[in-house]
């Protein structure tokens, strides 16, 4: 697939993010129902979601990935343990509660959280991973990058 046709697929996909947002929204108006409401809700969410990701995709084709700077990094990824840490809590309590009695409705909506946890610390693991620790960019990688092929390392005459 080449880069034009992702752009115009990740685009057409916004497009019908979008359009499922707006018949979400659409849906919800007037229901009383709480647990009705907020499942649709929950839709949303994730649409948007999908749109922001999709918009980050298109980012990545069309303009350049700056560098992260190295206290940003370190910031970053420590607020990314400290998620990971309550993703992997969250994983485990929904996980005990999923060995319980449940009626059907809770056992739905308890197993969508569930399974969306772990997306989450899967994500969060690759982000830290293969963006944050490859993107972080340290002053040490700036000045080889300026200097490293120079003979006189910006001193005059070498």
């Amino acid at each position: 697939m080449s880069k034009e046709e992702k752009l115009e697929f990740f685009k057409e996909q916004i497009a019908v993010e979008k359009q499922i947002v707006e018949t979400a929204y659409n849906s919800v108006k007037g229901i009383k129902n709480v647990l009705v409401r907020e499942m649709i809700l929950a839709v949303i969410n994730d649409s948007e979601k999908h749109e922001n990701m999709l918009n980050a995709l298109i980012a990545r084709l069309t303009g350049p990935t700056p560098g992260i700077e190295e206290t940003i990094t370190k910031e970053l990824a420590e607020n990314l343990q400290k998620h990971l840490e309550l993703e992997a809590k969250a994983i485990q309590t929904y996980k005990e509660l999923l060995e319980k009695p449940l009626d059907e409705k809770e056992r739905i909506i308890i197993k969508t959280i569930y399974e969306d946890e772990i997306r989450h610390h899967e994500l969060l693991r690759w982000i830290h991973k293969t963006i944050v620790e490859k993107e972080t960019l340290i002053e040490e990688d700036i000045w080889e990058y300026i200097w490293g092929d120079s003979i006189s390392k910006g001193t005059p005459g070498g």
